[in-house]
């Protein structure tokens, strides 16, 4: 067995107002989702959502087998994965189909498919960032490149939150049951990402912060709009986000980060904003 998984259970506001660091970090962050030719996977109760890594290297094959939790005989039995790399190239076969992905494109893989390998390329060194969600039925495999992404750009210099937004797995390029997943890009002397920030309540939220630079951090922001709590993440690392929290951060250099999401609702702009000066 090359799979490794942990749990996550669902905290409440009022829970989370009287966690101290510790207990926030255990319960919210995913610290490691990278181990050589093996699948991690975080099981969180918001949504049954699952975030997860694939780190394939040399000549390896490592395949997505199923868990114990998920009491399935093949992992996308009952459920639906989205898949962006974020290292070398590399190819994930689905059912004898090759996909090669290079850096920052994504595939998605509908409920039913039976057999998953993720592999290097030529020595590369791949890392496949995983979300998986409960389906209700199938859709078709489908890869995203980046240039086919729906760009969005936002924010500005003046307020050190320019960026851009890549949908990659959205509804508005694909079928999908309940994973919508995308990365946005910090230019050059923008720090802050979502912001102004938001929550959206029927639909929880996972953040991957990727290409950090060494040495450098990210300060994520959590909690009720009234009631935030920050924690700080480095390079490869995750969080999750509850439906009644907001999902923001701000860092000690420019990087990037996937959003990925699952819910009832798949529309993107359903979100509550919140005044920066309303925050606390």
């Amino acid at each position: 067995m090359n799979t490794k998984h942990e749990s996550r259970y669902a905290s409440s506001p009022r829970e989370v107002k009287g966690m101290d660091t510790q207990t926030l970090r255990d319960e919210f962050l995913i610290e490691t989702l990278f181990e050589e030719n093996k699948v991690l996977w975080t099981y969180t109760h918001y949504d049954r959502y699952m975030v997860g890594g694939a780190m394939p290297r040399g000549n390896a094959e490592v395949t997505l087998d199923t868990l114990d939790i998920l009491r399935s005989d093949f992992f996308l039995q009952r459920r639906e994965i989205g898949i962006i790399n974020v290292g070398g190239a590399g190819t994930v076969v689905v059912d004898g189909t090759a996909y090669s992905l290079s850096k920052k494109e994504a595939l998605y893989i509908g409920r039913g498919a039976k057999e998953v390998i993720f592999k290097a390329e030529n020595n590369e060194e791949p890392f496949f960032y995983l979300n998986s969600a409960t389906a209700h039925t199938s859709y078709p495999v489908r890869k995203i490149s980046k240039s086919e992404a729906v760009v969005m750009e936002m924010g500005s210099p003046e307020t050190s939150n320019h960026r851009m937004i890549n949908k990659l797995i959205v509804n508005d390029l694909l079928d999908t049951c309940q994973v919508q997943m995308g990365l946005t890009e910090l230019k050059s002397g923008s720090v802050w990402n979502t912001m102004p920030a938001h929550t959206h309540d029927r639909r929880m939220e996972a953040y991957f912060y990727f290409d950090l630079p060494e040495g450098q951090a990210v300060c994520h922001f959590m909690g009720e709009p009234q009631e935030t709590r920050h924690i700080w993440m480095k390079n490869h690392q995750a969080i999750i986000s509850p439906p009644w929290s907001i999902h923001s951060g701000a860092g000690t250099s420019n990087y990037s980060f996937i959003w990925g999401m699952a819910g009832e609702n798949l529309d993107y702009s359903d979100m509550d904003i919140e005044a920066v000066s309303d925050i606390r």
